[in-house]
């Protein structure tokens, strides 16, 4: 049986559960599995950040009282590092002094604990439907985007996209340098009626045309079997 009301109302989700006590993230991944959505753990900060760096989640819940690496600089890291993943900050410090801190981490919602599953569930789906997060300058390599602008730059020099490709652009660099898999990538441009895949290879083609072929260094990577990613550095394929 699903949970009421029914379920977050958009299409399942990857999050990831950053919660040192595991009865509670248990909790918390049962709620969301349960309406259809996956979920990957981490009980501290350190292993957190490594799954943040290998893969692509719509939101993530992280609480602040963390071993090794607080929630905090969990947040201040990705930030700086310009990974836009959505955070809904989960912590038993409810004085104002203490959400200042952490929205100015780079959280974008916070949540006191103890709270109610119903409520954790309709703040994640808000963020999941907005997924501006904090990052509105995003930079990879020489590439540089001006979110508010919707502009692309690339050594300096001025970039002109198209629509969709602006969309595949702004999604692989906010995952950046994650894989992002087809179906978000299709997902984020086409919604819940994507066309071929052949028609997503077409697009990255354009894309790439625009964004690397006029530079020698190379940044869209295509990951075989799984997706795309934006990466400065040359990694092998996975």
């Amino acid at each position: 049986m699903k949970n009421q009301p029914d379920g977050l109302g958009v299409k399942p989700l990857r999050l990831l559960i950053v919660e040192d006590d595991m009865a509670l993230a248990s909790s918390i991944g049962e709620w969301f599995t349960l309406d259809g959505h996956s979920c990957d753990y981490a009980a501290d900060g350190r292993a957190a950040l490594a799954l943040l760096a290998d893969a692509h989640f719509d939101v993530m819940l992280l609480d602040v009282g963390l071993p090794r690496i607080d929630g905090l600089e969990v947040a201040r890291r990705i930030r700086q590092l310009g990974n836009a993943t959505p955070i809904l900050m989960l912590t038993a410090r409810d004085a104002i002094e203490d959400r200042v801190v952490g929205l100015d981490s780079g959280a974008d919602d916070y949540v006191v604990k103890p709270f109610a599953l119903a409520e954790v569930a309709a703040r994640v789906r808000v963020l999941s439907r907005r997924r501006t997060g904090e990052v509105q300058r995003l930079t990879v390599g020489s590439l540089e985007l001006l979110i508010d602008e919707r502009r692309v730059r690339r050594e300096g020099r001025e970039i002109e996209l198209s629509p969709i490709g602006w969309r595949l652009l702004e999604t692989l660099s906010r995952s950046s340098p994650a894989t992002v898999d087809r179906e978000t990538l299709c997902f984020a441009v086409w919604g819940d009626e994507p066309p071929s895949q052949n028609n997503l290879k077409v697009q990255m083609f354009k894309l790439r045309k625009a964004i690397d072929k006029p530079f020698d260094t190379p940044l869209i990577q295509t990951v075989k079997g799984r997706g795309y990613r934006l990466c400065a550095n040359n990694l092998s394929n996975e």
